[in-house]
């Protein structure tokens, strides 16, 4: 079965009114892992859908709608944004109560889950309208870090490193023996949690984290740890017949493993940038191969946005650095993509894209 990210809902209301619904459901990676129809995400997740829920109005075109939890709120938060940003930006919102106004000829969320489907269903899509159970137990497969570590043993070539093992809880405790310095992440997390540094024993606390993980997930995965110069990835599209097209390079950073910010510049700024450190020939290689290998992947499965973070490491040691060609794949959009839709024309200029959490969550943007 082929599954699309885009889908068609017959809802009742006038059906002259055809566009597109876009929804920012962040707690998707969270929803992955419960795997619950009836999933309730936690307050911080819950907070920064609510705060943030207008930010699909960047990349929508100006007949889209977005779904937001409070409309007045969207409104005002879009209108400072354009204000601080300089930027026009033309959108519908609506809320919950209202989908059923409306012919959505497609739907796009943030990502597809379980809990989104049920979502839908419950305010009115019909059952042709999502993707099926199977199509998204297969977005969930797909999702799983196994995945990352199997893509990444495709991509090794010179220039490159990186380990990464599925382990049962007994093989995960031998593997951490082995690196000494080791990182610990659970199949399905979102940014930030599920992930733990660990030296060569497991301290009770650890032990504890690791017997429910894999009591509640069937595994844990086990990575040496590395000393990471800088993260990036690149985020791509899956057509879902067998290609997969580079959009673009996200330069982001990370506190603790969360993230906290995207470089916004020209695909030329970000290169060079890179180019400090690893060979850009080697990067140009190994994202051809990437798209091909996911291409494969993917081909009957997926079809929309998804990312590959990867990161140079170094072992500080004098020599140069190594690329980390996959250490994490996100089968959905990303803020990458987002960062995307607000890069600025000019090689000169460079800004910040950052998320402040202050009473509430907000999306600014910076000059260096």
């Amino acid at each position: 079965m082929v599954f699309c990210c885009i889908y068609t809902i017959f809802a009742t209301g006038n059906d002259n009114l055809i566009m597109k619904l876009h929804i920012f459901n962040p707690e998707h990676d969270i929803a992955l892992a419960s795997n619950l129809e009836n999933f309730t995400a936690p307050h911080a997740g819950r907070q920064l859908r609510g705060d943030l829920g207008w930010i699909p109005a960047i990349w929508a075109d100006a007949d889209d709608v977005v779904l937001v939890d409070d409309i007045d709120y969207a409104e005002k938060a879009l209108k400072k944004f354009c204000a601080n940003s300089k930027m026009k930006i033309s959108c519908q919102f609506v809320n919950q109560y209202q989908l059923e106004q409306f012919c959505f000829d497609s739907i796009e969320p943030w990502g597809w889950d379980c809990a989104i489907r049920h979502f839908l269903l419950r305010w009115g899509a019909s059952d042709e309208s999502v993707p099926s159970l199977e199509a998204v137990e297969n977005i969930r497969r797909l999702s799983h870090r196994r995945m990352a570590s199997e893509v990444l043993k495709e991509l090794r070539t010179f220039g490159t490193t990186g380990e990464s093992y599925c382990c049962a809880a007994e093989e995960a405790q031998t593997m951490i023996r082995r690196f000494g310095h080791a990182v610990l992440k659970a199949p399905w997390s979102s940014s930030g949690r599920g992930i733990r540094y660990v030296d060569s024993e497991l301290t009770f606390q650890q032990q504890g984290w690791l017997r429910n993980v894999v009591n509640s997930q069937g595994a844990v995965m086990v990575e040496p740890y590395y000393n990471k110069v800088k993260d990036f990835a690149v985020e791509l599209v899956s057509d879902g017949k067998g290609r997969v097209e580079c959009l673009g390079l996200s330069l982001f950073h990370t506190l603790n493993g969360a993230y906290t910010g995207n470089l916004l510049a020209t695909e030329t700024a970000k290169r060079e940038l890179l180019a400090k450190y690893i060979s850009i020939e080697l990067l140009d290689h190994v994202i051809t191969e990437l798209c091909t290998c996911l291409g494969k992947r993917l081909a009957g499965l997926y079809s929309g946005p998804l990312g590959v973070d990867m990161m140079i490491v170094s072992d500080g040691d004098g020599k140069p650095c190594l690329l980390h060609p996959c250490v994490e794949i996100n089968m959905r959009r990303t803020m990458g993509h987002v960062a995307l839709s607000l890069s600025p024309d000019s090689d000169d200029v460079k800004k910040v894209m950052r998320i402040t959490m202050t009473d509430n969550y907000k999306l600014k943007i910076n000059k260096l």
